[in-house]
């Protein structure tokens, strides 16, 4: 479900901060499940809009979360590394979050989507070419 170009982060410093931001907000009202256990049993029940994977997880964590999410229909980014990710959730660091509200989910698609490099670290439908104008900002 994630393209991985290699085991560094592709990711910009905007798109991280503007990622970890998101999903500080998810984390604080509760829309958020941490960890590789938490996310498999939210996809599980039905209840993940997206899963964010931290590109330094190991193979192990990757084995146990990928094939699940693939099969769940739910989409997975290549986010920040463990250590931010796990930084902002309280925690030293973590492979995997999963985000739990559809809006919010869309938020971070859409700021990686923006930030993403010419690879792509996003696998599933974009944000339909939204502009950053003043007015297009939608909650929702």
């Amino acid at each position: 479900m994630v393209r991985r170009t290699g085991r560094t982060d592709n990711m910009d410093a905007v798109t991280e901060r503007r990622v970890l931001g998101l999903v500080g907000l998810g984390v604080r009202g509760r829309n958020v499940v941490v960890g590789v256990e938490q996310v498999r049993m939210a996809a599980r029940k039905g209840r993940l809009a997206l899963a964010i994977v931290a590109p330094d997880a190991s193979e192990h964590s990757l084995k146990k979360v990928l094939p699940l999410m693939r099969a769940m229909r739910v989409p997975v980014v290549q986010g920040p590394g463990a250590e931010a990710l796990g930084s902002m959730v309280g925690r030293e660091s973590t492979a995997a979050v999963g985000i739990i509200d559809h809006a919010l989910a869309r938020g971070v698609r859409q700021a990686v989507d923006e930030g993403a490099s010419p690879k792509g670290a996003v696998e599933g439908r974009g944000a339909g070419g939204a502009s950053r104008r003043k007015g297009d900002r939608r909650n929702g």
